[in-house]
């Protein structure tokens, strides 16, 4: 009785320790900024230490989430995805197939796993949500909510990184029955859907703005940018936002009742105000340079950063009118995520890069070249704890950040 009694003890301690700490796609607000501190403000030449890497992740373009535990990351083996969890040294702790992957196009694992409560989340390319325990990996739950919702798959699959909010997981099928859906994170049940607008589901990966009377969830489709009330699935408005593929992978940036949305392929950005109650938008200005294809933005002090994609240059952009304060070809056009006082900028080309903008420009203060993986260099860059984790194809390097 009393070895049973230990044992249930040492349950209870685990099952809290990966219960403790969150983490999702672009940081704890989706919005690219890691709340770090002690970084690094120049690296050695060469780049900063790499601590250790692994191979064998297969295709994909899939980010890390970190949390104190453990490194969850996903990957592919022939056609089915997997995701695997390490300890902060690269050791696997667990490591758990959920079924195939997009192999269609830019193949592999395109969203990162997000850990909520101590359920790991991730979504395949063809649509499967599976949850599993971030203890062990074991399967809690799985739904596919493309043949669930009679929705049809984007031409090159489903890249929507999950956000959860409470007991709801959000998520966008699209398609003339239904725009998002809420499930019972813990079951996979329905809770609610909001209306269809007719529209497929856009690569993007929902924010979740919590105003002082409601939670709103804004998305792209392929032709339109949603606002859907977040507690009851509301559809309350929509806005034309087209480019020439539906596609729009970036999430949105919202500060103080403005929301900016912004897409690649020449279309650039626009800045909505919000209404009051979050139920109407309108209007304030728009930028077609700065059209990010998939690499996101940071806001920093009344700045938006950012590269182009057709305008092959690095944006600054002013919050509040959307002109252009400077631009600089300092690397190829990337994803950026901000810590310490400096932009991370990891470029198309395999260019790592610490920018300084204190001074009014992009000053390139050091940089490094990714020197394992292959093919895209598209998954975006995590800090957690003094390092710095980049995913590039088959390899997951980790770098020591720390200032001395």
């Amino acid at each position: 009785m009393k070895n049973y009694f230990v044992l249930l003890v040492l349950l209870i301690v685990v099952s809290t320790s990966f219960a403790q700490e969150n983490a999702q796609w672009r940081g704890v607000n989706r919005d690219g900024i890691y709340q770090e501190a002690g970084l690094m403000q120049e690296w050695p030449v060469g780049g900063p230490e790499l601590i250790w890497h692994i191979e064998g992740l297969g295709e994909g373009h899939s980010s890390a989430a970190v949390t104190k535990d453990a490194v969850y990351i996903g990957g592919t083996e022939l056609e089915n995805g997997f995701v695997i969890a390490l300890d902060h040294s690269g050791k696997e702790l667990w490591k758990q197939v959920y079924g195939k992957e997009w192999m269609d196009s830019y193949n592999g694992v395109r969203t990162s796993p997000m850990v909520y409560d101590g359920i790991v989340y991730v979504m395949s390319g063809l649509g499967k949500i599976t949850a599993m325990s971030a203890a062990d990996g074991n399967i809690l739950w799985s739904k596919n909510i493309l043949t669930d919702f009679g929705s049809e798959n984007t031409r090159w699959g489903i890249t929507e990184n999950l956000v959860a909010d409470g007991d709801k997981l959000y998520c966008t099928p699209g398609g003339s029955e239904v725009s998002m859906v809420a499930l019972d994170r813990k079951s996979g049940q329905l809770i609610w859907k909001a209306k269809g607008n007719g529209e497929k589901s856009a690569y993007c990966s929902p924010a979740l703005i919590k105003l002082a009377n409601r939670n709103l969830l804004v998305t792209h489709t392929s032709n339109s940018i949603i606002g859907v009330d977040a507690e009851t699935g509301t559809l309350l408005w929509s806005f034309d936002h087209p480019n020439k593929y539906s596609i729009h992978p970036n999430t949105p940036l919202y500060k103080d009742g403005y929301l900016f949305c912004y897409s690649g392929y020449g279309k650039g950005g626009v800045m909505l105000e919000l209404g009051e109650d979050g139920g109407s938008v309108k209007e304030v200005w728009r930028n077609a340079l700065m059209d990010n294809q998939m690499g996101g933005a940071v806001l920093i002090d009344g700045k938006i950063y950012g590269s182009g994609h057709t305008n092959r240059e690095w944006f600054c952009l002013d919050w509040k009118t959307g002109e252009v304060l400077y631009s600089a070809k300092m690397l190829s056009n990337g994803n950026v995520v901000y810590a310490d006082g400096k932009l991370y900028c990891y470029g198309d080309s395999g260019e790592v890069a610490l920018v300084d903008v204190s001074n009014g420009s992009f000053e390139k203060v050091s940089s490094f070249r990714v020197p394992f993986g292959e093919k895209q260099h598209w998954a975006h860059l995590v800090i957690n704890n003094k390092r710095l984790y980049v995913r590039h194809g088959s390899s997951l390097m980790v770098y020591s950040i720390k200032a001395n």
